[in-house]
């Protein structure tokens, strides 16, 4: 088949993973259809609403809470720089892809209405276009709890929403205890707002090391974030000049009066409105879409990457999806879901927090017997040297052949750290190669030596 409205490769949504396999298969001499439904999402969710504008909020709130500028003045500051960091990312992302020979970027919705053909609404005007290959990466969006008064509140905001709000609210309460909601809290406590963090179970961070999430939470109780666990909230209502949120608490009801409401309840994949029925490709009861180690969705000629998929939402699991899809479609399918290896993340407080594998309490159920490494981060020189000596680092080592098996670093720069600690795992190192490594100083990465020490 040929013409106009026919691809080898159709790519909906221009994410990490879909555009990195965009101009790998143009670069291949594919002719390629990337299809986007919005102009201000070329690059995903990482460049525009995620990571970049997030972090560039957190090194501004940093700054901010050492600083001489009122918290208003340098947080109205941080909100610009970070726009226009984010519209000098999104132009970059879109022209490396419109000015690809083989690749052309459809703005558009795209939904299937066969295995091998998808309708484009550009603004109502419609087009069917043929490929022969499929690739999904329309990512993910917030999940949205059923309380009441929280739609058309002025007060209430979503993550991608409230990165805009130019004038630093005064209280922020935010639904959701999770890592969005606590990143949140630390970088609005920074400018100086009066955070609050609502959550509905009894456990903070109940996926994290026990000792570790409670060194969290007090570090943010320390900067003036209230905690509050075990919370209901029954209904968010508008007032003059702010939002109450009503709660039911183990004490009785309480009303929380706040400039900006934020909902970070968790994020579900963009998969409904594509009309995957069609196209014979099949989701799980969340919505993700099923593939197998290789990404190839259960019609074989399309495949899917990154939040769509379900599970880990994170940029770099989108890139790693697209290395599996690659593998696949234009190497010898040698890398799979099963060579992928620790996974680590970071969640980006002050200090951050940093863990890849299991924790102490994982791995002694799983069978291992366990070594347990633990250090102040009071202890580390440099620490101490950027005055930031708050934290707790801790390992997890199987005693009987000395491989590490997790770790877990709240402290400054863990973000960085942890990424030595998965090299060591994915490469299978005795614990004492990361104690006895000659690291430069002072640095963040000499803890190691005293950390594996054990």
């Amino acid at each position: 088949m040929s013409g106009n409205n026919y691809y080898d490769a159709v790519v909906i949504g221009f994410g990490k993973g879909g555009k990195t396999i965009a101009n790998a298969l143009g670069n291949a001499g594919r002719k390629v259809a990337m299809i986007e439904q919005s102009e201000k999402m070329y690059g995903g969710t990482c460049i525009n609403v995620g990571c970049i504008p997030t972090k560039s909020l957190v090194h501004s709130a940093r700054e901010a809470s050492s600083g001489c500028k009122t918290g208003r003045e340098a947080y109205a500051e941080a909100v610009k720089k970070k726009s226009l960091l984010v519209e000098k990312l999104r132009k970059k992302n879109y022209q490396k892809l419109e000015n690809s020979p083989n690749v052309s970027v459809i703005q558009g919705k795209a939904r299937f209405i066969s295995p091998h053909e998808a309708e484009i609404d550009s603004s109502g005007r419609k087009q069917i276009i043929y490929g022969d290959q499929f690739y999904i990466n329309t990512g993910s969006s917030p999940f949205i709890p059923p309380i009441k008064g929280i739609k058309a509140n002025p007060y209430v905001y979503l993550s991608e929403t409230l990165l805009d709000l130019e004038e630093l609210p005064e209280r922020l309460v935010i639904i959701g205890g999770g890592y969005i909601g606590v990143e949140f809290a630390s970088i609005y406590a920074d400018f100086g707002a009066q955070v609050s963090i609502l959550q509905d179970g009894s456990v903070f961070l109940p996926r994290e090391d026990e000792e570790i999430a409670g060194k969290v939470r007090a570090n943010l109780e320390r900067r003036g974030v209230r905690v509050l666990t075990e919370v209901q909230v029954e209904e968010v209502r508008e007032a003059a000049g702010h939002a109450d949120v009503i709660i039911g608490t183990k004490e009785g009801p309480d009303t929380l009066a706040a400039e900006a409401v934020l909902v970070a309840t968790g994020r579900r994949p963009n998969t409904q409105d594509l009309n995957l029925e069609a196209a014979g490709v099949q989701t799980n009861e969340r919505g993700g879409i099923i593939t197998d180690d290789t990404r190839t969705t259960t019609a074989p000629h399309i495949f899917a990457m990154g939040d769509v998929v379900g599970g880990l939402q994170f940029t770099y699991i989108s890139l790693d999806d697209y290395r599996m899809v690659s593998s696949k479609v234009l190497g010898d399918g040698s890398y799979t879901l099963e060579e992928r290896g620790a996974v680590p993340y970071s969640v980006f407080l002050n200090p951050p927090f940093s863990r890849v594998g299991m924790s102490e309490e994982e791995a002694a159920k799983a069978g291992y017997k366990v070594m347990t490494a633990r250090l102040e981060a009071t202890a580390i020189p440099k620490a101490q040297v950027v005055g930031q000596p708050d934290g707790l680092l801790k390992a997890v080592v199987d005693a009987g052949t000395g491989k590490i098996l997790g770790a877990h670093l709240f402290c400054e720069e863990s973000h960085e750290l942890i990424n030595l600690v998965k090299l060591a795992m994915d490469a299978g190192l005795h614990y004492t190669t990361l104690r006895d490594m000659i690291f430069t100083h002072p640095t963040m990465g000499e803890a190691l030596n005293d950390l594996f020490n054990i």
